[in-house]
């Protein structure tokens, strides 16, 4: 096993190493009124302030965020930008091309943000992997490449031998190839928005944690050195939402412990047996994940009922011991890549992800006044429709909604998951006894 060399009491992102000193905006400290309070610095919103202020740049917008932009799971994922819609089966062949389109615009959008403001930020699109373990789950992935394919969907399916020759994974039977996805620094991404927001008008608060909402015609929001009254709010705080009084009863959070190497030149990953890909997942409940930087700095999560963990009460900040949790992530590293034995662990953390029962996301509007936005519950998926809520928010917002109403994520409503103790008991109970972590189709 490698080395760490932070503190886990530190749990530093590794997407915050090699980053210049960075001067949070100053926290608010007065009363002021504004037409959208956005609530939360990750990529639900940011993305919407960016595209509200866009359409409406007379608005007066603010965005609130409790610590620093990126500091949840924004800045604390995987770095993976996939395609498709988590919890969504491909059973229609025009119902598939049509997620695949809606989400592969998602990571057009980052790509285009990135070239049109010339930001100085690691992000590669040159595929990612679903990697598939056993031998009758591979055969079944060549026939849905082949479905897929006939709908017009451009996945490709390789088989051991080509897979090898791309990525060699230990107990790898194949792997379904998707060239569209990639890999995005969320932290360099959303610290280089910052200034982009500030000159379109958007006003950023840093250290500045809403305590309360008072929902109405116009929205109060409470904060610890001042308050915001807003015609609109947006809630950008995905697995933190539950502790504003909404989404109790359908969000998870769930944390996930993540580990990260030290850099190695990638012509050194090619010959360990990397070449030409951003990331993988395989095909397990408990999901393991991989990325690789184009500083090459492998990101590995997941991959155990060890990998991930439920904290009673629903709390979004790790408390305890993470050791055996990081140790299986590493191990689970270690046995799928095995030409990385001797790649020293160098950072690891841990970061919630927001998760539904049907692991379908929602994305609409709410409260009696219909002022009340929100987009959450990703489930492993929230780089790109997080980034992509920013749009489908500001339509609903303009009331231009019409071409996402089709879609599983417009005003999904939650499955229910009962409160704790029975939360806790149950998931715990679950997981120990399947190894797999709760889930119910829609």
């Amino acid at each position: 096993m490698g080395a760490f060399k932070v503190d886990i009491d530190e749990n530093r992102s590794a997407w915050t190493d090699d980053k210049p000193p960075y001067r949070p905006a100053p926290a608010l400290a007065s009363t002021i009124e504004v037409d959208v309070a956005i609530i939360g610095g990750g990529f639900t919103g940011v993305s919407t302030a960016l595209h509200l202020t866009r359409r409406f740049p007379e608005r007066r917008i603010a965005l609130l965020e409790a610590k620093q932009l990126a500091n949840g799971a924004s800045g604390r994922n995987g770095g993976m930008v996939l395609n498709w819609i988590n919890g969504v089966e491909h059973d229609d062949p025009a119902r598939a091309r049509r997620i695949y389109d809606v989400t592969r615009s998602g990571i057009d959008l980052i790509e285009e943000t990135i070239s049109r403001h010339r930001l100085p930020v690691g992000f590669r699109r040159d595929g990612c992997l679903e990697v598939f373990t056993d031998a009758a789950r591979a055969a079944a992935a060549a026939r849905q490449a082949e479905w897929l394919q006939s709908a017009g969907v451009p996945i490709r399916f390789l088989d051991s031998a080509e897979l090898a020759s791309t990525l060699k994974i230990g107990g790898a039977a194949g792997a379904l190839f998707d060239p569209h996805a990639g890999q995005l620094d969320g932290v360099a991404y959303l610290r280089a928005l910052k200034p982009v927001l500030s000159n379109h008008g958007v006003t950023i608060f840093e250290d500045t944690p809403v305590l309360s909402v008072r929902e109405g015609a116009t929205c109060l929001l409470t904060t610890p050195g001042g308050s915001v009254r807003a015609k609109a709010i947006v809630l950008g705080t995905n697995a933190y939402t539950p502790a504003l009084g909404y989404f109790t009863s359908g969000l998870l959070p769930l944390h996930s412990h993540v580990i990260s190497t030290e850099p190695l030149p990638l012509a050194r990953w090619a010959e360990l047996g990397w070449r030409g890909v951003a990331g993988f997942s395989d095909d397990l409940d408990r999901i393991a994940y991989a990325s690789l930087t184009r500083t090459g700095r492998l990101t590995f999560g997941g991959g155990s009922n060890a990998s991930y963990g439920y904290q009673y009460g629903g709390r979004t900040t790790w408390s305890g011991p993470a050791d055996t949790g990081f140790a299986a992530v590493e191990a689970r590293m270690r046995r799928y890549l095995p030409g990385a034995a001797d790649v020293r662990v160098a950072s690891r953390w841990t970061g919630p992800v927001a998760v539904t029962l049907s692991r379908v996301c929602t994305m609409g509007v709410r409260g009696e006044h219909k002022n009340v936005y929100f987009a959450l519950g990703y489930s492993g998926h929230g780089i790109t429709l997080a980034n992509l809520a920013g749009r489908v928010l500001t339509d609903i917002y303009s009331g231009d909604d019409a071409q996402w109403k089709d879609l599983p994520f417009y005003q999904q409503r939650l499955l229910w998951i009962p409160p704790d103790p029975l939360r806790w008991m149950g998931y715990q109970a679950y997981t120990a006894m399947t190894g797999r972590s709760p889930r119910r189709s829609l």
